[in-house]
């Protein structure tokens, strides 16, 4: 009897010893959105979009010129001739058409491949910063997806990670928990 005793209370010791778990989380959203490396790469793409842009439209001006021209050339041409004009416009047309689908594919590909690095980057340096700090888990949540239903704002992560991932803070180094 005494035997389990003592084992009960080695038990109960040993419980009492273990690790607690260290549980932070991130706002997903917030996090991506306000990396200062995820804005600069939109701006950097919005200057390619809007060149495309106005490529697009150049291109599209000068068509409608050569079809102005084409028109005037078929008015004084016979019904055939008439007709291998308008057929050589609409040849055009749909070639354009393509090369500027391809073009846009093309940039919206290069952009989404790059996003792709920027969210890995922000994943692997959540999960370094918990490593560093201590943490068993950090959360990611959004307002579309709530992972965290309720949490003390001291557990939300999203700021501080936020400002060393802008570099705001020179390196991840073990936080000061000033709320223990």
């Amino acid at each position: 009897m005494k035997n389990i005793v003592y084992l009960l209370f080695a038990m109960i010791v040993l419980s009492s010893c273990q690790k607690q778990a260290k549980i932070g989380y991130v706002n997903n959203g917030t996090l991506i959105n306000e990396f200062q490396e995820k804005k600069d790469l939109e701006a950097r793409f919005q200057v390619k979009e809007d060149a495309f842009k106005k490529r697009a439209d150049s291109i599209g001006q000068a068509f409608q010129l050569e079809v102005q021209e084409t028109q005037k050339k078929a008015q004084r041409a016979s019904q055939k001739k008439q007709q291998e004009l308008m057929g050589g416009l609409q040849q055009k047309q749909q070639q354009l058409q393509q090369q500027m689908q391809y073009e846009q594919q093309l940039l919206t590909q290069s952009f989404q491949t790059e996003i792709d690095s920027v969210i890995v980057k922000v994943k692997d340096f959540v999960k370094d910063y918990g490593k560093k700090n201590g943490y068993t888990y950090i959360l990611g949540t959004t307002d579309a997806a709530s992972t965290v239903m309720y949490s003390t704002e001291e557990n939300d992560l999203t700021q501080t990670i936020l400002e060393a991932l802008n570099g705001n803070k020179k390196e991840v180094t073990k936080e000061t928990d000033k709320k223990e």
